[in-house]
């Protein structure tokens, strides 16, 4: 197994650090148990391999599916180099993969709606006084609160993910122009985004008010945007860091909305409405999407408007 070559190759198609351990960890298990030369490799082998999977180790049919994927993508990797004339994959299909369940997806009202809803119960008018907390944990928790308010708009009006909300800084924010930068990562691009009229007031607050309390409780100076509280006794670690303050925003938001799944389902509704409202291409731009085609998956969610228009334009 020519592994060197292949991670080159699977880097190529900005795929994730973790995504591209799966793969050669899949393709690595497949040679142990084939006892094979890659290039000697032939489709009745795989076949073998995956029915070894479903009969030896019950693997369901999607776990299954996901070995043939990173197999595919290693003879791909090796019919492009000439070390092989087919790919023992290619026309190999896996059935009875069960389909995801559609998630809603929110409208830019609907997310407009979810936040304020959200401002309203857990950020203004939350109410601590049955806990039992000392008053500087109350502080602790209310600047927090305010925190993640703030989180939760960067999902909603950005379509930021998780990482990519980490690496915001100070100097990443122009009030006056009204503007953001979001830095991308290995598979994002970077691309600066318009701050809706909203977000202006909240950021405001928060770097004048929220901000500068949080940063009383760091051991050093950051110029990372988004401040955590280091853990302790009182905050019991539940908002510490990012990931711990977006599972309770989800906590809350579910709490709010049955509906609401998590916030990929966010993103997803965040980018079909660009698609909409701005046309594909930017879309992409703003999605900081390196290809079109990353883009074009979000398009089978406008086909309910698409059914919509079809019924008028042709009713029968």
């Amino acid at each position: 197994m020519d592994k060197t070559g292949f991670i080159k190759h699977l880097e190529s198609r900005d795929l994730s650090p973790i995504t591209i351990k799966k793969h050669i960890r899949h393709v690595e298990r497949f040679f142990i148990k084939v006892k094979k030369e890659d290039i000697q490799v032939t489709k009745p082998d795989v076949l073998k391999f995956l029915e070894w999977l479903k009969n030896s180790n019950k693997m369901e049919n999607s776990s299954r599916n996901e070995f043939l994927t990173s197999l595919n993508h290693y003879f791909t990797f090796l019919y492009k180099n000439g070390a092989i004339t087919q790919n023992p994959c290619w026309f190999l299909k896996i059935h009875g993969i069960k389909k995801r369940k559609l998630q809603k997806i929110y409208t830019p009202e609907e997310l407009d709606q979810l936040f304020d809803n959200y401002y309203e119960l857990f950020v203004r008018n939350y109410d601590d006084s049955g806990k039992a907390w000392r008053e500087h944990s109350k502080i602790k928790t209310k600047l927090v609160r305010e925190r993640n308010a703030l989180i939760l708009s960067l999902f909603i009006n950005q379509g930021a993910i998780t990482s990519e909300i980490k690496k915001i800084e100070l100097d990443d924010i122009n009030l006056m122009k009204a503007t953001i930068k979001i830095r991308g990562g290995n598979r994002l691009n970077d691309r600066t985004l318009t701050l809706k009229a909203t977000q202006i007031g909240l950021l405001m607050h928060y770097l004048q008010n929220i901000r500068p309390q949080l940063s009383e409780y760091q051991a050093i100076e950051s110029k990372k945007l988004i401040v955590s509280l280091p853990p302790t006794i009182e905050t019991k670690s539940d908002s510490n860091n990012l990931c711990c303050a977006i599972i309770n925003i989800t906590n809350q938001l579910k709490s709010i909305d049955k509906q609401f799944i998590n916030f990929v389902q966010v993103r997803t509704s965040v980018i079909t409405n660009w698609i909409k409202a701005e046309g594909l291409r930017k879309a992409q731009y703003m999605a900081g999407h390196r290809y079109v085609s990353n883009t074009e998956k979000y398009l089978p969610n406008n086909l309910d408007d698409l059914l919509n228009d079809i019924n008028k334009l042709h009713p029968f």
